[in-house]
C-alpha cells in the first residue's frame, strides 16, 4: 500500500518572479514521494473571480488557497495542494491554483499564457473560471486557448510541410470545466429551459460568415470544440451579498445562499466522480515523480525559449523510468538468485534453470515499469546484464566447484600421500596395495555430495599430477614381472585417455547447455516484448478512435451548423488520421515480424 501523502496546505509548485518561472524544489520532493497515480485539477481564470474558493472547497477545506478581495492577484505562479482522493482509494488528488490572468500590475500577458498552457499540459482537469455569462467579452477573455498551438507542440519533429492538428493534442489534453460565477440570467434559448452543459454548447455555435469579424467570433469558440471533446459547464449564484464577499472563507454554509451550497457541492461531487487519472500517451498512468518530471521538462523547455513538447516529456520520462525499470529488474534478479542459488551447484542445467526463471521475472519487472523504450535499446541494456550476471554466475560456480573440489582431495587424499612418503607401498606387492586404496579413496570422493561440476576436471588433474608416483611405485615392485608392469603402464594410459575423452565430452555438453540457455533467453525477450507490443498497439489504437470519434462527431456538429470551410477542414484532418491508423498498423506489423 502507496503511503498517503497529505499536505497541511497548499504550497507553491511554479513561482513568478520578475517574469521568470522558476520551480520550487521543496515541492519537487513532495511530489517525488507520491507513488499513487495523481488526479491533476488546475482551475485558470481571472483574478478576483473566486478560483481559490473552489479550490479549497475540493481539498476539503474553508480556507487554504489565498482568497483575493481587492484588485491584486494573491496567487503568484501555480500553487499545489495534494490530499488523499475522497473517491478513489490508493489514488491523489492535486490541486493547482493559477496566478489570476490579467493582472493589472502585471504589465504584459506573456507568463498567462505560459500559466495556462502549463494548466493544461500538467492537468487531466481544466477548470476555466469566469464571472457571469458566456459573451463575446468572456470568449475574448479566452482568447489565451487560441494561442496554444503557438504555445504547445505535441511532436518533437513534425513534417516540414504538416502543420499540427487538433488531433494531435486531443490525445493529451484535459477534460475542460467552464464555471460561471455570480450567474444571474435564467438558462434558455428561444424561450426553452436550457441546463447548464446545453447552455454552453448554445455558446459555443459558430456564425456563418467569412468576415474578420466573423472569423474573431468563431476562432475561441473552433478552438475549444477542437482540443477539448469533453466539456462540463457549471453555474453559481451569488454567493452572498457583495459587500461580505471578503469574509466568504470565514463565513459557514448555513451563511451563504442555500443554491450556491448544493451548486459548489455537485461541482465538487463532479470532479471527484469524473476527473480521470493522468494520464499520458500510451496509457501510462501518471503518479508523483512523472508529473515532477513534467514540471521540470515544460519549465526547462520555456526557460530556454522553447515551445514545451509532449513528445519530448514522454521520452525524457521515458528515459529516466526506463532506465530505473533496468534497476528494478536486476534487483529483483540479484534478490531472487540469491535466495535460490547455492554454490556450488551440482549441474550446470540445474544452475541455468535457476537463472532463466529469475530473467524472465526480471523482464516481467522491466516490462512493467518501462514505456517508450524507443529501439527497445533499454532492453537490450537490460538483456546484456542479464547475460553478464548469468555468465558472472557460471564463473562463480565453477569456481566454487573447483574450491570446494580441491578441499576434499586434500582431506581425503592426504593420508595416503603421507603413507607414501613413509614407504609404505615402497615393497613387493606395495603397488596392488596402492592402487586398491586409491580406488577406495575415489570412491570415497565421488560419494561426497554437491561437488559441482568440477568434479571430475579436479580429481583427474590430480590423479594424472600423481602419475610420477604411482609409475615409481609400480617400477619398485619387485613381484611383479616385466610383462605385468607393461600391461599396467598401458591400463593406466588407456583410463587416462577415457577420462580426457569424457571431460571433452562433459565440455561439449556444457557448451550445448549454453548456447540452448541463449537461445531461450533470447525467445523470452522476444515473447514478452510482443506481448508488450501487443497491449501498446491496443492503447494507442483505442486512443485514435476515441480522436477519431472526436472528429466525427464535430463534423456533424459543423456541417449541421453549415459553416463548410471548417467542415472540409475537418474532413482533411480525418482523412489524415485514418492515414495515421492505418500507417501506425503496418508500422507495427513491421516491426513485428522483423523481431
Amino acid at each position: 500500500m502507496a503511503p498517503e501523502i497529505n499536505l497541511p496546505g497548499p504550497m507553491s509548485l511554479i513561482d513568478n518572479t520578475k517574469g521568470q518561472l522558476v520551480v520550487n524544489p521543496e515541492a519537487l520532493k513532495i511530489l517525488s514521494a507520491i507513488t499513487q497515480p495523481v488526479v491533476v485539477v488546475a482551475i485558470v481564470g481571472l483574478y478576483r473571480t473566486g478560483k481559490s474558493y473552489l479550490m479549497n472547497k475540493l481539498a476539503g477545506k474553508k480556507n487554504g488557497f489565498s482568497l483575493g478581495s481587492t484588485v491584486k492577484s494573491h496567487t503568484k505562479g501555480i500553487w499545489m495542494w495534494c490530499v488523499p482522493h475522497p473517491k478513489k482509494p490508493e489514488h491523489t488528488l492535486v490541486l493547482l491554483d493559477t496566478e489570476g490572468l490579467g493582472d493589472i500590475e502585471k504589465g504584459d500577458n506573456e507568463n498567462d499564457s505560459w500559466i495556462f498552457a502549463l494548466a493544461i499540459l500538467l492537468s487531466s482537469t481544466f477548470v476555466y473560471n469566469s464571472m457571469g455569462t458566456i459573451n463575446q467579452q468572456a470568449m475574448d477573455q479566452l482568447y489565451y486557448v487560441t494561442e496554444l498551438t503557438h504555445r504547445i507542440r505535441s511532436k518533437s519533429s513534425p513534417n516540414e510541410n504538416e502543420n499540427e492538428d487538433s488531433a494531435d493534442f486531443v490525445s493529451f489534453f484535459p477534460d475542460f470545466v467552464w464555471t460561471l460565477r455570480d450567474f444571474s440570467l435564467d438558462l434558455e434559448a428561444d424561450g426553452q429551459p436550457l441546463t447548464p452543459d446545453e447552455y454552453l454548447e448554445y455558446s459555443l455555435k459558430l456564425t456563418q460568415g467569412t468576415s474578420e469579424k466573423d472569423k474573431n467570433f468563431n476562432l475561441p469558440r473552433l478552438c475549444i470544440q477542437k482540443f477539448f471533446p469533453k466539456k462540463k459547464c457549471f453555474v453559481f449564484d451569488l454567493p452572498i451579498h457583495r459587500r461580505k464577499l471578503a469574509q466568504l472563507e470565514k463565513l459557514q454554509d448555513e451563511e451563504l445562499d442555500p443554491e450556491f451550497v448544493q451548486q459548489v457541492a455537485d461541482f465538487c461531487s463532479y470532479i471527484f466522480s469524473n476527473s480521470k487519472t493522468k494520464t499520458l500517451s500510451g496509457g501510462i498512468k501518471v503518479n508523483g515523480p512523472r508529473l515532477e518530471s513534467l514540471v521540470l521538462t515544460y519549465i526547462d523547455a520555456i526557460s530556454r525559449g522553447d515551445l514545451p513538447c509532449m513528445e519530448n516529456a514522454v521520452l525524457a520520462l521515458a528515459q529516466i523510468e526506463n532506465s530505473a525499470a533496468v534497476q528494478k529488474a536486476i534487483a529483483h534478479y540479484d534478490q531472487q538468485m540469491g535466495q535460490k542459488v547455492q554454490l556450488p551447484a551440482e549441474t550446470l542445467q540445474e544452475l541455468l534453470d535457476l537463472h532463466r526463471v529469475s530473467e524472465r521475472e526480471a523482464t516481467e519487472v522491466f516490462m512493467k515499469n518501462s514505456f517508450k523504450d524507443v529501439d527497445h535499446l533499454f532492453q537490450k541494456k537490460l538483456a546484456a546484464q542479464l547475460d553478464k550476471k548469468r555468465d558472472d554466475f557460471c564463473k562463480q560456480n565453477q569456481e566454487a566447484s573447483s574450491d570446494r573440489c580441491s578441499a576434499l582431495l586434500q582431506v581425503i587424499f592426504s593420508p595416503l600421500e603421507e603413507e607414501v612418503k613413509a614407504g609404505i607401498y615402497s615393497k613387493p606387492g606395495g603397488y596392488r596395495l596402492f592402487i586398491q586404496k586409491l580406488q577406495d579413496l575415489e570412491k570415497k570422493y565421488y560419494e561426497e555430495p554437491r561437488k559441482g561440476i568440477q568434479a571430475e576436471e579436479i580429481l583427474q588433474t590430480y590423479l594424472k599430477s600423481k602419475e610420477s608416483v604411482t609409475d615409481a611405485i609400480l617400477q619398485t615392485d619387485q613381484i611383479l614381472t616385466e610383462k605385468e608392469k607393461e600391461i599396467e603402464v598401458e591400463r593406466v594410459k588407456a583410463e587416462s585417455a577415457q577420462a580426457s575423452a569424457e571431460m571433452v565430452e562433459e565440455m561439449q555438453i556444457k557448451y550445448q547447455q549454453m548456447m540452448e540457455e541463449k537461445e531461450k533467453s533470447y525467445q523470452e525477450h522476444v515473447k514478452q516484448l510482443t506481448e508488450k507490443m501487443e497491449r501498446e498497439r491496443a492503447q494507442l489504437l483505442e486512443e485514435q478512435e476515441k480522436t477519431l470519434t472526436s472528429k466525427l462527431q464535430e463534423q456533424a456538429r459543423v456541417l449541421k451548423e453549415r459553416c463548410q470551410g471548417e467542415s472540409t477542414q475537418l474532413q482533411n484532418e480525418i482523412q489524415k488520421l485514418q492515414k495515421t491508423l492505418k500507417k501506425k498498423t503496418k508500422r507495427y506489423m513491421s516491426h513485428k515480424l522483423k523481431i
